[in-house]
């Protein structure tokens, strides 16, 4: 077999085989096929994209590169949930609790964040004490224990999606639906849930910027997780307007906490009951009214925000922070955005407020960049508000009183107005089963 002819045969339009897949997944992790004849081979992809067989195939040779979690040991179904990333989604510190409170069992290994604010391991890491890195020991014993466990990634999961999305990155060749799906699915697939529920974001604030390119990517993820026999569902969701009303790491855990006291009943409030009806109804074969009625009794009662203590416990977190949020480290140095003029808010653009918080410092340029986790914003207005001129709009967070300028300057781009109601966009567009 030569690196040549697949080329060749995947710029002509044709179907690569299991064994060509395997060929040159394997050759790159292992570093016997140069980069210049993958980034030919990747870009041949993006022109001729690859069809439901070979985006199976190269999902599953993905996955075997390296290590993979076995949740076996644990009673019950283990189910796991994936966002492709958008600005103020802190929804796992809101579904985990709520699913495990339900008695399905949430193992998740879950990222740093790169971009606008941290990730879901950056956002724990604001509450003190608590550990993102475990052993597979560890891991096992804290979800056996208490039905749940959010760590930072380890060991060698997927190493050639690693391999090959750093060489996407820099070749123009990361838009291809093919090698995003199977990207992300050998992540999941990897980590060893049984059921596994996608937020796949669209708009502004997203990755996909299309409801078009959202629906295909959901489906051609579904279709992989079908394809290894996994429960998967996946959610389009809006992402033209942040998701929330808190913008950073300190801040959204604070918010995360007032969902599950009740507080507030918002749209995360909304998206998280949601995700965790279908995670639910998905692990436990039961309808998804019945499964949606179950997740909101289960934050009036208390009970989410319970499991939410234990698991804080589990992972030596100070749980006590969770009693009084306002306790969370907040950037010492605040400033307001103020409304330029009478009107209703007709527009918050998502990826501007990200890249807004990013300049106060909750965010990374690169992956090697410390995230002030104090610093972010905190909206006072969602689409749809009637606002005065001069009333506040935003507070904005910070250690370092010389990002304000920068960042206040792009925050007022985020916003427009209007004489008239705007018509408000559904927060979930469709679920793919």
């Amino acid at each position: 077999m030569r690196m040549y002819d697949i080329i060749y045969k995947k710029r002509m339009g044709n179907e690569l085989t299991r064994e060509e897949i395997d060929y040159f997944v394997r050759g790159y992790t292992n570093g016997d096929i140069p980069d210049y004849q993958i980034s030919a081979l990747l870009m041949a992809i993006c022109f001729s994209s690859m069809n439901k067989n070979e985006t199976l195939y190269l999902t599953d040779a993905m996955l075997r590169s390296g290590d993979t979690v076995d949740l076996s040991s644990i009673d019950g179904i283990c189910a796991d949930k994936h966002s492709t990333g958008g600005v103020g989604d802190k929804t796992t510190l809101i579904v985990a609790p709520i699913v495990s409170s339900l008695g399905v069992k949430i193992a998740k290994m879950s990222g740093r964040g790169l971009g606008f604010t941290g990730g879901t391991v950056d956002k724990l890491e604001s509450i003190d004490g608590y550990k993102t890195s475990l052993s597979s020991s560890e891991f096992l014993s804290v979800v056996k224990e208490n039905g749940i466990c959010v760590v930072g990634q380890s060991g060698n999961l997927a190493p050639a999606d690693k391999k090959l999305y750093a060489l996407r990155d820099v070749t123009a060749t990361v838009d291809s639906i093919p090698l995003i799906a199977s990207s992300i699915m050998s992540k999941k697939l990897a980590s060893g849930a049984d059921t596994i529920v996608l937020d796949v974001k669209t708009g502004s604030g997203a990755f996909m910027k299309s409801k078009d390119d959202s629906l295909a990517l959901a489906r051609a993820m579904v279709e992989i997780g079908k394809g290894f026999g996994k429960n998967v569902r996946a959610l389009i969701t809006n992402m033209d307007e942040p998701l929330g009303y808190n913008i950073g790491n300190s801040l959204e855990v604070m918010e995360a906490i007032q969902i599950l006291k009740g507080y507030k009943k918002n749209d995360l409030y909304t998206l998280c009951i949601e995700l965790s009806a279908n995670m639910v109804s998905a692990s436990l074969g039961i309808d998804i009214s019945t499964a949606r009625e179950l997740c909101v009794n289960s934050v009036e009662s208390g009970n989410a925000l319970c499991k939410m203590k234990e698991w804080i416990t589990a992972q030596g977190g100070d749980s006590s922070l969770i009693d009084d949020e306002e306790r969370l480290t907040v950037s010492p140095y605040k400033r307001e955005l103020l409304a330029e003029r009478d009107g209703y808010i007709s527009k918050i653009c998502a990826e501007t407020v990200g890249e807004a918080s990013m300049l106060l410092g909750a965010g990374r340029k690169t992956k090697d960049d410390e995230i002030d986790l104090g610093a972010g914003i905190v909206l006072k207005v969602k689409i749809g508000h009637l606002v005065r001129k001069n009333e506040p709009l935003a507070l904005l967070y910070s250690s370092d009183e010389s990002l304000f300028l920068s960042a206040t300057e792009k925050l007022s781009k985020a916003f427009a107005y209007s004489d008239e109601p705007p018509k408000k966009e559904p927060l979930i567009y469709e679920t793919i089963t």
